[in-house]
C-alpha cells in the first residue's frame, strides 16, 4: 500500500507543479495532496504542525491567485471595469484558448473593459499590462509555493 501511495503522491507533486503554468489544473493544492499522500504512508511522516501551515499556505496561494491580477490592474490605473474586464478575459481564454488564452484574455480582457469607460487606448494598454504583470506574479507565487512542497516530499523520501 505505501508504495502505492508514494507513486501516487509524486504524481500529484508533479501535476502540482504542472498546474502552476497550466491554469486548467490546480497546482499548490494538487502538491499538498500529494504531501498528504506520503504522510498516510506508514514509512514516512509530517509534523501535523508542518501539514496544518502548508494548507494555510495553499489556501492562501490560491486566494492570492485570483486577486492578484485584478490588484495589478488596479495598481496600473485600471478602473473596476477594466478589473472586470480581465477576469472576464482569464476566464474565457482559458476556456476557448488555452492555455495562452488565459494571458491573452486576461490582457484583451482589461484593455476592452478601460476603452468602454472611455480612457484612451494608452491608459487602457497600461492596465492591460497591470493585468499580465499580476498574472506572472501569481504564477510564480505558485511555483514557489508547489516547488517548496517538491522540494520537501524529495528531502523525505531521501532521508
Amino acid at each position: 500500500m505505501d508504495i502505492l501511495l508514494i507513486v501516487l503522491g509524486a504524481v500529484f507533486i508533479v501535476s502540482g507543479v504542472l498546474g502552476c503554468v497550466l491554469p486548467i489544473i490546480p497546482g499548490p493544492p494538487l502538491s499538498y495532496i500529494g504531501l498528504l499522500l506520503l504522510h498516510f504512508t506508514e514509512r514516512y511522516q509530517f509534523s501535523s504542525k508542518f501539514l496544518i501551515i502548508w494548507a494555510i499556505i495553499t489556501v492562501v496561494v490560491y486566494a492570492l491567485d485570483y486577486l492578484i491580477p485584478a490588484w495589478g490592474t488596479k495598481k496600473f490605473g485600471g478602473s473596476k471595469r477594466g478589473v472586470w474586464g480581465s477576469i472576464i478575459g482569464l476566464v474565457i481564454g482559458m476556456f476557448f484558448f488555452p492555455p495562452f488564452g488565459i494571458i491573452i484574455g486576461l490582457f484583451v480582457g482589461a484593455v476592452i473593459g478601460e476603452l468602454t469607460v472611455g480612457k484612451d487606448s494608452g491608459a487602457a494598454l497600461k492596465s492591460g499590462f497591470g493585468s499580465f504583470m499580476g498574472f506572472l506574479a501569481g504564477t510564480l507565487l505558485k511555483l514557489i509555493a508547489s516547488g517548496m512542497m517538491t522540494w520537501y516530499f524529495v528531502k523525505e523520501m531521501i532521508v
